[in-house]
């Protein structure tokens, strides 16, 4: 998001300094709403919906736009201990680990990484949604990137669907990748076969997985891979139909399950190692 050198958080509003310019023009209205949509870049929704609740106000030379709503979480808050990796006044990012899920499927009692955000956010004496800008599979951990505002909603949507975000992954599989396969582009639709599989499917999402870096070992190979795009499953399903299935993910083919000594393990090898906004 465009910032301008001095911006301050004050409860629910936004104080911000636009300048004399503004300040100071004879249409200054005008100027402010120009300023907001060209410089500030806020979506011209969001403006309309502002300027209607009467949340744009001047104090002094400071502009104030009341972007931080007391909201519903939307989720009850259950308290887990976060990895909190970043924050600032607009978004939030946390470490999920596998085997929890990002929001509730439906199972009794289960806490879910958006009821510990709730929690979280509570704790730190705030009233708002609970806004996930994106997934992982249950399996998978990694960064999860929440918007704290609608604002950084809207801003954070359109880069992902610009494919502005950066998500990299590291996926151990079997099987020894050849080196010509470098790009996994088939479009995945639901297994009307497996209510809990996806499959490769002419008439499904278009879907992109690009393999950017390997190591090839003697009956497996650790890949580094970057998704273009955001399927459910995209990297399981994409790297079985290739017939080099996760090491450990039975759902998607691979020869057995994970054993640590005796105990069976649930997780398959694919962990989110990169979140980047560009």
């Amino acid at each position: 998001m465009s910032r301008p050198k001095d911006w301050t958080r004050r409860g629910q509003w936004l104080e911000l300094v636009p300048g004399k310019k503004i300040a100071g023009a004879p249409d200054r209205e005008g100027a402010v709403e120009d300023f907001l949509l060209n410089v500030l870049g806020l979506p011209e929704k969001l403006l309309r919906k502002l300027q209607t609740d009467k949340g744009i106000e001047w104090r002094g030379d400071r502009l104030r736009l009341a972007l931080f709503p007391v909201r519903p979480a939307g989720i009850d808050p259950i308290w887990y201990e976060l990895n909190v990796l970043y924050e600032d006044d607009f978004c939030l990012v946390v470490h999920k680990p596998a085997g929890m899920n990002i929001h509730p499927d439906g199972r009794n009692g289960e806490i879910t990484l958006d009821h510990a955000v709730a929690a979280y956010y509570e704790s730190q004496g705030e009233q708002m949604a609970v806004r996930h800008i994106h997934r992982l599979d249950l399996y998978t951990s990694g960064p999860v990137l929440y918007a704290k505002n609608e604002w950084a909603q809207l801003r954070l949507d359109e880069a992902m669907r610009a494919k502005e975000i950066d998500r990299r992954y590291v996926a151990f599989v079997e099987g020894r990748i050849p080196p010509e396969l470098t790009v996994m582009d088939q479009p995945i639709g639901k297994d009307r076969h497996h209510n809990q599989r996806r499959r490769v499917s002419a008439a499904g999402q278009t879907a992109v997985t690009h393999i950017i870096d390997r190591e090839i070992y003697k009956h497996a190979s650790l890949l580094r891979l970057k998704l273009e795009t955001g399927r459910t499953h995209q990297i399981r399903v994409h790297l079985s139909h290739a017939g080099y299935p996760l090491l450990g993910d039975t759902l998607y083919g691979a020869m057995m399950p994970l054993f640590l000594g005796r105990h069976y393990m649930e997780n398959n090898c694919l962990l989110n190692i990169l979140l980047q906004v560009k």
